[in-house]
């Protein structure tokens, strides 16, 4: 029997691949890494800090054409500056761009 101590309702899952990155009113995009991804939420590397309770629209791209993109809009609620001077974003996710 398989037994999970995450206390988490979504299981993370570390993830390797680009994301693009804007607010959500925002128009210029910019991309980064992904570093984790849940049902419920994202991480990613940034190039800048964004304020807490920011909406954003997100784009994780893939290394392979298996997988199809996944856009989603985002609320910001972490951003922590790393020892390279990039930031780390968490965010929760509102809900997934349909096609």
């Amino acid at each position: 029997m398989l037994t999970h101590d995450e206390k988490r309702d979504y299981i993370r899952m570390d993830v390797d691949c680009d994301i693009t990155y804007k607010p959500a009113d925002g128009s210029h995009a910019k991309t980064g890494k992904c570093t984790t991804l849940s049902g419920a939420g994202v991480s990613f590397i940034a190039d800048q800090a964004f304020d807490l309770g920011l909406a954003m629209e997100v784009s994780i791209l893939p290394k392979t054409a298996i997988t199809p993109p996944m856009t989603a809009y985002i609320e910001v609620v972490r951003s922590v500056k790393q020892g390279d001077g990039s930031y780390e974003i968490a965010a929760s996710i509102k809900s997934i761009k349909g096609n």
